[in-house]
Protein backbone atom coordinates (compact mmCIF):
# COMPACT_ATOMS: atom_id res chain seq x y z
CA UNK A 1 0.00 0.00 0.00
CA UNK A 2 1.43 3.54 -1.05
CA UNK A 3 1.29 6.05 1.20
CA UNK A 4 2.44 9.84 1.09
CA UNK A 5 5.05 10.19 3.80
CA UNK A 6 4.94 13.21 5.85
CA UNK A 7 8.80 12.83 5.67
CA UNK A 8 8.89 12.84 2.59
CA UNK A 9 7.32 16.63 1.84
CA UNK A 10 8.41 20.35 1.77
CA UNK A 11 6.84 21.66 5.43
CA UNK A 12 8.52 25.18 4.97
CA UNK A 13 5.87 27.95 5.43
CA UNK A 14 2.66 25.77 4.99
CA UNK A 15 0.19 25.11 6.59
CA UNK A 16 -0.15 21.75 8.49
CA UNK A 17 -2.83 20.28 10.25
CA UNK A 18 -2.46 17.05 12.49
CA UNK A 19 -4.64 14.69 13.46
CA UNK A 20 -3.61 13.15 16.22
CA UNK A 21 -4.85 10.87 19.22
CA UNK A 22 -4.74 12.91 22.14
CA UNK A 23 -7.51 11.04 24.08
CA UNK A 24 -6.10 10.87 27.37
CA UNK A 25 -7.38 10.19 31.00
CA UNK A 26 -8.06 13.65 32.64
CA UNK A 27 -9.21 13.70 36.62
CA UNK A 28 -9.79 16.79 37.96
CA UNK A 29 -8.08 19.36 35.18
CA UNK A 30 -4.88 17.13 34.89
CA UNK A 31 -3.74 14.76 32.08
CA UNK A 32 -3.47 11.28 34.32
CA UNK A 33 -1.70 9.57 32.25
CA UNK A 34 0.85 11.03 29.19
CA UNK A 35 1.03 8.04 26.69
CA UNK A 36 -0.51 8.77 23.94
CA UNK A 37 0.38 12.40 23.96
CA UNK A 38 4.35 11.45 24.49
CA UNK A 39 3.64 9.25 21.35
CA UNK A 40 3.05 12.19 19.68
CA UNK A 41 5.20 14.49 20.33
CA UNK A 42 8.15 13.53 17.76
CA UNK A 43 5.22 14.28 14.85
CA UNK A 44 4.62 17.50 16.32
CA UNK A 45 8.17 18.51 17.14
CA UNK A 46 9.26 17.31 13.57
CA UNK A 47 6.48 19.63 11.91
CA UNK A 48 7.61 22.64 14.03
CA UNK A 49 10.97 22.41 13.33
CA UNK A 50 10.83 22.45 9.48
CA UNK A 51 9.24 25.67 9.63
CA UNK A 52 5.46 25.08 9.52
CA UNK A 53 2.45 26.91 10.44
CA UNK A 54 1.35 24.48 12.87
CA UNK A 55 -2.54 22.86 13.92
CA UNK A 56 -3.66 19.66 16.05
CA UNK A 57 -6.74 18.64 16.11
CA UNK A 58 -7.85 15.81 18.47
CA UNK A 59 -10.81 14.79 20.46
CA UNK A 60 -11.01 13.75 24.13
CA UNK A 61 -13.53 11.50 25.47
CA UNK A 62 -17.06 11.65 24.50
CA UNK A 63 -18.91 15.45 24.40
CA UNK A 64 -22.42 15.59 23.06
CA UNK A 65 -22.10 16.75 18.98
CA UNK A 66 -23.22 20.32 18.38
CA UNK A 67 -22.98 21.67 22.05
CA UNK A 68 -20.48 24.28 22.93
CA UNK A 69 -17.58 23.24 24.84
CA UNK A 70 -19.10 26.64 26.81
CA UNK A 71 -21.59 24.07 28.16
CA UNK A 72 -19.94 21.05 28.52
CA UNK A 73 -16.33 22.72 29.67
CA UNK A 74 -15.37 19.10 31.29
CA UNK A 75 -14.71 17.86 27.27
CA UNK A 76 -11.94 20.88 27.13
CA UNK A 77 -8.77 20.22 25.51
CA UNK A 78 -6.96 22.73 28.38
CA UNK A 79 -5.65 19.91 30.68
CA UNK A 80 -4.25 18.39 27.07
CA UNK A 81 -2.62 21.87 25.72
CA UNK A 82 -1.05 22.51 29.49
CA UNK A 83 0.14 19.20 29.11
CA UNK A 84 1.63 19.28 25.85
CA UNK A 85 3.23 22.72 26.22
CA UNK A 86 4.64 21.66 29.52
CA UNK A 87 6.72 18.58 28.15
CA UNK A 88 7.60 20.66 24.85
CA UNK A 89 8.16 23.93 26.33
CA UNK A 90 6.46 25.35 23.54
CA UNK A 91 3.86 28.38 24.07
CA UNK A 92 0.44 26.96 22.44
CA UNK A 93 -3.01 28.39 21.61
CA UNK A 94 -6.43 26.53 22.41
CA UNK A 95 -8.81 27.88 19.34
CA UNK A 96 -12.67 27.32 19.68
CA UNK A 97 -13.78 28.57 16.68
CA UNK A 98 -11.74 27.54 13.86
CA UNK A 99 -13.80 26.26 10.83
CA UNK A 100 -14.14 29.76 9.69
CA UNK A 101 -10.74 30.11 9.74
CA UNK A 102 -7.65 30.08 11.81
CA UNK A 103 -4.84 33.48 11.95
CA UNK A 104 -1.51 32.40 13.54
CA UNK A 105 0.12 35.17 15.92
CA UNK A 106 2.88 34.72 18.42
CA UNK A 107 2.40 31.38 19.76
CA UNK A 108 4.37 27.70 18.92
CA UNK A 109 1.13 26.56 17.49
CA UNK A 110 -2.35 25.83 17.68
CA UNK A 111 -4.39 23.25 19.16
CA UNK A 112 -8.38 23.00 18.27
CA UNK A 113 -10.57 22.32 21.05
CA UNK A 114 -12.50 18.71 20.93
CA UNK A 115 -13.21 17.81 17.21
CA UNK A 116 -16.14 15.72 18.51
CA UNK A 117 -18.16 18.14 19.64
CA UNK A 118 -18.73 19.41 15.97
CA UNK A 119 -22.06 18.86 14.29
CA UNK A 120 -21.60 16.26 11.28
CA UNK A 121 -18.01 14.75 13.05
CA UNK A 122 -19.41 11.56 13.76
CA UNK A 123 -21.39 11.01 10.23
CA UNK A 124 -18.17 12.49 8.37
CA UNK A 125 -20.09 15.13 7.18
CA UNK A 126 -18.59 16.35 3.60
CA UNK A 127 -19.02 20.11 4.37
CA UNK A 128 -17.71 19.48 7.45
CA UNK A 129 -14.61 18.33 6.36
CA UNK A 130 -14.17 20.59 3.29
CA UNK A 131 -14.19 23.02 5.82
CA UNK A 132 -11.39 21.67 7.44
CA UNK A 133 -9.47 20.64 4.45
CA UNK A 134 -9.77 24.38 3.63
CA UNK A 135 -7.92 25.62 6.99
CA UNK A 136 -4.53 23.33 5.56
CA UNK A 137 -1.96 22.80 2.93
CA UNK A 138 -1.07 19.67 4.25
CA UNK A 139 -3.46 17.38 6.44
CA UNK A 140 -1.27 14.83 8.06
CA UNK A 141 -2.98 11.83 9.47
CA UNK A 142 -1.16 10.54 12.48
CA UNK A 143 -3.71 9.21 14.84
CA UNK A 144 -3.38 5.22 14.52
CA UNK A 145 -6.08 5.25 17.07
CA UNK A 146 -8.62 6.46 14.97
CA UNK A 147 -8.50 5.14 11.83
CA UNK A 148 -11.15 2.42 11.73
CA UNK A 149 -13.55 5.78 12.20
CA UNK A 150 -14.66 7.02 9.25
CA UNK A 151 -15.25 10.58 10.49
CA UNK A 152 -14.52 14.22 9.20
CA UNK A 153 -11.36 14.51 10.79
CA UNK A 154 -10.15 11.19 9.99
CA UNK A 155 -11.15 10.25 6.43
CA UNK A 156 -13.00 13.02 4.99
CA UNK A 157 -10.38 16.00 5.69
CA UNK A 158 -8.29 13.62 4.20
CA UNK A 159 -10.24 12.99 0.89
CA UNK A 160 -10.57 17.26 0.08
CA UNK A 161 -6.93 18.42 1.59
CA UNK A 162 -4.54 19.53 -1.35
CA UNK A 163 -2.36 16.56 -0.16
CA UNK A 164 -2.59 14.27 2.46
CA UNK A 165 -0.29 11.77 3.92
CA UNK A 166 0.19 10.10 7.10
CA UNK A 167 2.68 10.90 9.92
CA UNK A 168 5.52 8.90 11.32
CA UNK A 169 3.76 7.40 14.16
CA UNK A 170 1.11 6.14 11.54
CA UNK A 171 3.48 4.84 9.82
CA UNK A 172 5.37 3.29 12.66
CA UNK A 173 2.22 1.30 13.50
CA UNK A 174 1.40 0.51 9.85
CA UNK A 175 5.01 -1.05 9.40
CA UNK A 176 4.75 -2.66 12.72
CA UNK A 177 1.39 -4.17 12.04
CA UNK A 178 2.27 -5.67 8.58
CA UNK A 179 5.69 -6.85 9.85
CA UNK A 180 3.28 -9.43 12.69
CA UNK A 181 0.85 -10.10 10.56
CA UNK A 182 2.44 -9.84 6.48
CA UNK A 183 5.19 -10.67 6.97
CA UNK A 184 6.13 -12.86 10.38
CA UNK A 185 9.00 -15.27 11.23
CA UNK A 186 7.55 -18.48 13.04
CA UNK A 187 6.71 -19.80 15.18
CA UNK A 188 3.44 -17.60 15.50
CA UNK A 189 2.13 -17.23 19.04
CA UNK A 190 -0.97 -14.69 19.18
CA UNK A 191 -3.05 -14.36 22.79
CA UNK A 192 -6.12 -12.58 23.19
CA UNK A 193 -7.35 -12.08 26.11
CA UNK A 194 -11.00 -10.29 27.68
CA UNK A 195 -14.40 -10.84 28.48
CA UNK A 196 -16.44 -12.39 25.70
CA UNK A 197 -15.63 -14.37 22.91
CA UNK A 198 -18.48 -12.73 20.95
CA UNK A 199 -16.27 -9.21 21.22
CA UNK A 200 -13.11 -10.31 19.70
CA UNK A 201 -14.70 -13.57 17.55
CA UNK A 202 -13.27 -12.24 13.97
CA UNK A 203 -9.86 -11.45 15.69
CA UNK A 204 -9.87 -15.17 16.69
CA UNK A 205 -11.27 -16.67 13.63
CA UNK A 206 -8.58 -14.46 11.14
CA UNK A 207 -5.32 -15.46 13.33
CA UNK A 208 -6.55 -18.71 13.50
CA UNK A 209 -5.39 -19.55 10.09
CA UNK A 210 -1.93 -17.28 10.59
CA UNK A 211 -0.64 -18.34 13.80
CA UNK A 212 0.87 -21.61 15.43
CA UNK A 213 -0.54 -20.81 18.74
CA UNK A 214 -3.58 -18.97 20.02
CA UNK A 215 -3.58 -18.52 23.70
CA UNK A 216 -6.71 -16.90 25.26
CA UNK A 217 -7.83 -15.44 28.42
CA UNK A 218 -10.30 -14.61 30.59
CA UNK A 219 -13.76 -14.98 30.21
CA UNK A 220 -12.88 -15.48 26.49
CA UNK A 221 -10.81 -18.65 28.27
CA UNK A 222 -13.92 -19.84 30.13
CA UNK A 223 -15.55 -20.33 26.60
CA UNK A 224 -13.18 -22.29 25.48
CA UNK A 225 -12.62 -24.49 28.63
CA UNK A 226 -16.34 -24.96 28.34
CA UNK A 227 -16.26 -26.36 24.70
CA UNK A 228 -13.84 -29.03 26.47
CA UNK A 229 -16.78 -30.53 28.47
CA UNK A 230 -15.73 -28.79 31.72
CA UNK A 231 -18.28 -26.56 34.29
CA UNK A 232 -17.03 -23.69 34.45
CA UNK A 233 -19.48 -22.66 37.25
CA UNK A 234 -21.05 -19.04 37.68
CA UNK A 235 -17.86 -17.72 35.55
CA UNK A 236 -18.18 -15.05 32.51
CA UNK A 237 -18.30 -17.21 29.47
CA UNK A 238 -20.77 -17.31 26.38
CA UNK A 239 -22.41 -20.72 26.00
CA UNK A 240 -24.05 -19.72 22.61
CA UNK A 241 -20.70 -19.57 21.19
CA UNK A 242 -19.11 -22.63 22.60
CA UNK A 243 -19.78 -24.70 19.13
CA UNK A 244 -17.88 -22.14 17.96
CA UNK A 245 -14.61 -22.38 20.31
CA UNK A 246 -14.53 -26.37 19.67
CA UNK A 247 -14.33 -25.91 15.94
CA UNK A 248 -11.61 -23.03 16.50
CA UNK A 249 -9.76 -25.45 18.64
CA UNK A 250 -9.55 -27.76 15.80
CA UNK A 251 -7.93 -25.24 13.30
CA UNK A 252 -5.06 -24.09 15.35
CA UNK A 253 -3.16 -25.07 18.56
CA UNK A 254 -5.28 -23.63 21.82
CA UNK A 255 -4.04 -23.90 25.08
CA UNK A 256 -6.48 -24.21 27.77
CA UNK A 257 -6.26 -24.08 31.20
CA UNK A 258 -5.72 -26.99 33.37
CA UNK A 259 -5.49 -25.39 36.77
CA UNK A 260 -7.28 -21.76 37.81
CA UNK A 261 -7.37 -19.39 40.31
CA UNK A 262 -11.77 -18.84 41.21
CA UNK A 263 -13.42 -16.53 43.97
CA UNK A 264 -17.18 -16.59 44.88
CA UNK A 265 -17.67 -12.65 43.46
CA UNK A 266 -15.08 -10.36 41.72
CA UNK A 267 -15.07 -8.11 44.72
CA UNK A 268 -14.63 -10.97 47.17
CA UNK A 269 -10.79 -11.27 46.57
CA UNK A 270 -10.41 -12.64 49.67
CA UNK A 271 -11.98 -16.22 48.62
CA UNK A 272 -9.77 -16.67 45.92
CA UNK A 273 -8.76 -20.65 45.59
CA UNK A 274 -6.32 -21.77 43.58
CA UNK A 275 -7.83 -25.90 41.68
CA UNK A 276 -7.44 -28.20 38.92
CA UNK A 277 -10.21 -27.12 35.91
CA UNK A 278 -12.14 -30.23 37.22
CA UNK A 279 -12.74 -28.75 41.09
CA UNK A 280 -14.18 -26.23 39.92
CA UNK A 281 -17.98 -25.68 41.77
CA UNK A 282 -21.17 -24.23 40.66
CA UNK A 283 -20.77 -21.30 42.36
CA UNK A 284 -17.35 -20.42 41.85
CA UNK A 285 -16.20 -17.63 38.64
CA UNK A 286 -13.23 -18.24 37.37
CA UNK A 287 -10.66 -15.10 37.36
CA UNK A 288 -7.18 -16.33 36.36
CA UNK A 289 -4.85 -19.23 35.49
CA UNK A 290 -3.03 -21.50 37.82
CA UNK A 291 0.88 -21.59 37.81
CA UNK A 292 0.60 -24.74 35.95
CA UNK A 293 -1.06 -23.12 33.13
CA UNK A 294 0.84 -20.15 33.12
CA UNK A 295 3.77 -22.14 33.01
CA UNK A 296 2.62 -24.09 29.69
CA UNK A 297 1.65 -20.49 28.06
CA UNK A 298 4.74 -19.29 28.91
CA UNK A 299 6.89 -21.81 27.16
CA UNK A 300 4.78 -21.55 24.11
CA UNK A 301 5.69 -17.72 24.15
CA UNK A 302 9.60 -18.35 25.01
CA UNK A 303 9.51 -20.46 21.84
CA UNK A 304 7.98 -17.81 19.86
CA UNK A 305 9.39 -15.51 16.49
CA UNK A 306 6.72 -13.80 16.79
CA UNK A 307 4.29 -12.53 19.36
CA UNK A 308 0.80 -10.41 19.09
CA UNK A 309 -0.79 -9.84 22.39
CA UNK A 310 -4.30 -8.20 23.08
CA UNK A 311 -5.88 -8.97 26.69
CA UNK A 312 -5.26 -10.02 29.87
CA UNK A 313 -5.13 -13.40 31.39
CA UNK A 314 -6.86 -12.76 33.91
CA UNK A 315 -8.78 -9.51 36.36
CA UNK A 316 -5.06 -8.69 36.97
CA UNK A 317 -6.20 -5.15 38.56
CA UNK A 318 -6.77 -7.31 41.94
CA UNK A 319 -3.59 -8.98 43.20
CA UNK A 320 -5.72 -11.82 43.78
CA UNK A 321 -6.09 -12.46 40.25
CA UNK A 322 -2.93 -11.17 38.87
CA UNK A 323 -0.45 -13.55 38.24
CA UNK A 324 -1.51 -15.02 35.16
CA UNK A 325 -0.59 -11.47 33.68
CA UNK A 326 2.05 -10.76 35.36
CA UNK A 327 3.57 -14.17 34.04
CA UNK A 328 2.33 -13.46 30.41
CA UNK A 329 3.85 -9.83 30.09
CA UNK A 330 7.27 -11.41 31.82
CA UNK A 331 7.51 -13.75 29.50
CA UNK A 332 7.01 -11.92 26.54
CA UNK A 333 8.99 -9.24 28.10
CA UNK A 334 11.81 -12.00 28.27
CA UNK A 335 11.27 -13.29 24.38
CA UNK A 336 13.96 -11.63 22.27
CA UNK A 337 11.85 -12.17 18.73
CA UNK A 338 9.29 -9.35 17.51
CA UNK A 339 6.33 -8.27 19.68
CA UNK A 340 3.87 -5.92 19.05
CA UNK A 341 0.67 -5.67 21.99
CA UNK A 342 -2.85 -3.33 21.51
CA UNK A 343 -4.96 -2.32 23.51
CA UNK A 344 -6.21 -0.32 27.01
CA UNK A 345 -6.28 -3.70 29.02
CA UNK A 346 -2.78 -4.96 27.54
CA UNK A 347 -1.42 -1.24 27.88
CA UNK A 348 -2.49 -1.07 31.62
CA UNK A 349 -0.66 -4.34 32.38
CA UNK A 350 2.63 -3.74 30.50
CA UNK A 351 2.95 0.02 32.82
CA UNK A 352 2.08 -2.19 35.66
CA UNK A 353 4.82 -4.79 34.96
CA UNK A 354 7.06 -2.34 33.73
CA UNK A 355 7.65 -3.89 30.46
CA UNK A 356 7.24 -1.06 28.15
CA UNK A 357 10.96 -1.21 27.08
CA UNK A 358 11.32 -5.36 26.30
CA UNK A 359 7.91 -4.83 23.95
CA UNK A 360 8.96 -4.35 20.68
CA UNK A 361 6.08 -2.25 19.93
CA UNK A 362 3.07 -1.34 21.40
CA UNK A 363 0.53 0.14 19.35
CA UNK A 364 -1.48 2.82 20.80
CA UNK A 365 -4.68 2.34 18.94
CA UNK A 366 -7.43 -0.16 20.82
CA UNK A 367 -10.06 -0.55 18.05
CA UNK A 368 -8.04 0.08 15.15
CA UNK A 369 -5.55 -2.70 16.46
CA UNK A 370 -8.40 -5.08 16.60
CA UNK A 371 -9.90 -4.18 13.10
CA UNK A 372 -6.41 -4.15 11.58
CA UNK A 373 -5.77 -7.41 13.33
CA UNK A 374 -9.12 -8.63 12.23
CA UNK A 375 -7.76 -8.17 8.51
CA UNK A 376 -10.56 -5.19 8.07
CA UNK A 377 -9.92 -1.96 6.10
CA UNK A 378 -9.11 1.27 8.03
CA UNK A 379 -10.88 4.24 6.41
CA UNK A 380 -8.72 6.55 7.43
CA UNK A 381 -5.44 4.55 6.06
CA UNK A 382 -7.66 3.31 2.87
CA UNK A 383 -8.48 7.08 2.14
CA UNK A 384 -4.56 7.92 2.31
CA UNK A 385 -3.60 5.35 -0.13
CA UNK A 386 -6.45 6.34 -2.95
CA UNK A 387 -5.02 10.06 -2.50
CA UNK A 388 -1.19 8.95 -2.93
CA UNK A 389 -2.39 6.82 -6.54
CA UNK A 390 -3.73 10.24 -7.83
Amino acid sequence: MKIIDLGDLDLRGKRVLIREDLNVPVEDGRVTSEARILAALPTIKYVLEAGAHLMVMSHLGRPKEGISIARQPEASMRPVVDCVARLLGKKIRLVDDYLSGVDFADEDFIMFENVRVNDGEKANDERLAKQLASLCDIFVMDAFGTAHRAQATTEGVARFAKVACAGPLLMAELKALELALARPAKPIVAIVGGSKVSSKLDVLVNLADKVDHLVVGGGIANTFLAATGVDVGQSLYEPDLVDTARQLMQRVSVPVPTDVVTAKAFDQPETAVLKPVDEIEPDDMVLDVGPVTSGEISKIVAGAKTIIWNGPMGVFEQQAFAAGTKNLTEAIANNEGFSIAGGGDTLAAIEKYQASEKISYISTGGGAFLEFVEGKTLPAVAVLAERASE
